[in-house]
């Protein structure tokens, strides 16, 4: 039993709730994968590169657990599942059986992170380390979810186009300097009042 719950914590920890679920229930084969409609979350940190460049190497590591926390308990609360770490950027989905609820999950999410990164800058900032903000982009589509990789690499993640785009949108954040940029897609399946 004491196995069972450590393999499930140790699953869940580094795949999500949802995508450690699967893998422990066999969804473990190459390839296999379930095509999804989802609302996708790309978010990276703002000036990253910079502060890597001017900021003491040991500070580089608590700067993205705390910013990583606030993005990470934003997403999870608000019913997403964070996909990815990638490097100072986040990769979460919302599954969107109902494509509205979905899109205000995600805008709920915005919304606590940002309360989640002002309280981190205020916390970061008492103690003379660096702050940063978040830009996140945000797109609805379909998506293939499950495992890719090779015979002895698997990845349990989401693919296709939507995923492209998403990151391209939140790429898009720093040449519109918004903090927030939304596809079309997503602002359509956004419900009043949100829209």
């Amino acid at each position: 039993v004491s196995l069972v719950r450590i393999a499930r914590t140790i699953v869940e920890v580094y795949l999500g709730h949802d995508a450690g679920g699967r893998v422990l229930g066999g969804r473990i084969s190459r390839g296999v994968a379930d095509r999804i409609k989802a609302v996708i979350w790309y978010s990276d940190l703002r000036g990253y590169t910079k502060i890597t460049d001017t900021a003491p190497p040991d500070e580089i590591i608590p700067l993205l657990n705390d910013y990583a926390a606030a993005v990470i308990a934003a997403v999870r609360n608000a019913g997403g599942e964070v996909l990815k770490l990638i490097g100072d950027g986040v990769l979460a989905i919302f599954r969107a059986d109902d494509a509205p609820q979905a899109c205000r999950r995600a805008l709920r999410a915005e919304a606590a992170m940002r309360s989640g990164v002002e309280a981190v800058n205020a916390l970061r900032a008492a103690g003379n380390h660096p702050i940063t903000s978040v830009y996140l982009g945000l797109h609805i589509g379909e998506v293939f979810y499950g495992n890719i990789g090779s015979e002895d690499r698997l990845d349990f993640t989401v693919v296709g186009p939507a995923v492209n785009e998403a990151s391209r949108i939140a790429a898009m954040c720093r040449s519109v300097d918004r903090s927030v940029v939304m596809s079309s897609e997503f602002a359509s399946a956004t419900p009043h009042p949100e829209r």
